[in-house]
């Protein structure tokens, strides 16, 4: 086992990514005190062998480390995920090769399910889009002391419906009670059937049936990709709205579009695509109604901060032989 103490030498540890955890307002110094530790901002696929060719212990976020990647670091004994999703990691791979391969799950759990409603109170009230009229003028303008936009919808009564019944899930169903919404969840496909006495449980096409609002909170799987596809998005209200935090993969974009430009959905708010950054033809960046951020759930400072925090000490527990939050 590496060891930061004692005779053996200090590890080599190869920061792929740190640019988006952190662009310079945390701390690398715990890192960097056990072992000799270098940090790129970003590394091309292509430049991802070279950059870890020495490396024992490597930290990702979004860098893939595929199958031949992995066969090729041969001094390579742990790859630690800086976020909880670990697809962009061969897993099987690493555990062929005995390499061992954690995440950080729950650190940003309050920080998602405030943005779920930052999203939600934008489409229903029309945020960003009074705000916008006002430096445009028209409120110096305006005869009246008051003006609309947009019908203005109050949460108060409507159904928020859950698809997933995590940490983040019971967290929305938290606020959204805290609101005047009733709660109605689903487990995510292959998921335990949800448990609280606070919603009602029920399947995933009544979620999507009969909810005013639909929120995701899944992680990505073979059971999970486009789950709001074209027949369940057809089963939502007229009214309805769909949040996306999770994952952009869980949509089906086209239909979403779809849904959104035949009025069939009042909207959409979405903090994940398919592909981060997305292509200018993504059908969902002219779709009506649809508001979308880049990929910021995560990356409150508190967050982030948590994030590092355990990052570092799952390193810590590899390097004294109890290591923790293990995905193989």
């Amino acid at each position: 086992m590496l060891s930061v103490h004692g005779s053996k030498t200090m590890p080599t540890i190869v920061v792929l990514d740190g640019y988006t955890l952190n662009p310079g307002d945390l701390s690398w110094n715990s890192l960097e005190a056990l072992g000799m530790c270098t940090i790129h901002d970003r590394t091309a696929p292509q430049d991802t062998l070279e950059r870890a060719a020495v490396a024992e212990i490597v930290l990702t976020n979004k860098t893939a480390m595929p199958g031949s990647v992995i066969a090729a670091l041969r001094d390579l004994r742990y790859i630690g995920v800086l976020a909880t999703g670990y697809n962009i990691v061969d897993v099987a791979a690493a555990r062929e090769r005995g390499i061992l391969v954690t995440n950080v799950p729950a650190y940003s759990t309050d920080s998602v399910a405030q943005l779920v409603f930052a999203h939600l109170l934008n489409l229903l009230l029309g945020v960003e889009r009074h705000a916008c009229t006002v430096r445009a003028g028209k409120w110096s303008s305006s005869p009246d002391f008051s003006y609309r936009e947009m019908p203005l919808v109050e949460l108060a009564g409507l159904t928020m419906g859950i698809v997933g019944y995590g940490r983040i899930g019971k967290a929305v169903g938290r606020i959204a009670r805290s609101f005047g919404m009733e709660v109605v969840a689903c487990g995510r496909p292959g998921g335990a059937v949800p448990e609280d006495t606070d919603m009602r449980s029920v399947s995933m096409d009544e979620v999507f049936r009969s909810s005013d609002v639909v929120t995701l909170h899944c992680p990505l799987t073979e059971e999970t990709t486009r789950l709001a596809d074209s027949r369940r998005l057809s089963m939502m209200k007229r009214g309805a709205y769909l949040i996306n935090t999770s994952r952009g993969q869980l949509v089906d974009e086209r239909a979403l579009a779809d849904a959104l430009h035949e009025g069939r959905i009042a909207g959409a708010g979405l903090d994940v695509l398919s592909k981060e950054p997305p292509s200018p033809a993504n059908p969902l960046l002219t779709a009506p109604n649809c508001s979308i951020t880049p990929h910021i759930g995560w990356a409150t400072v508190a967050a982030r901060r948590r994030l590092l925090d355990a990052a570092v000490e799952n390193v810590r527990a590899f390097l004294r032989g109890t290591p923790t939050n293990l995905v193989t």
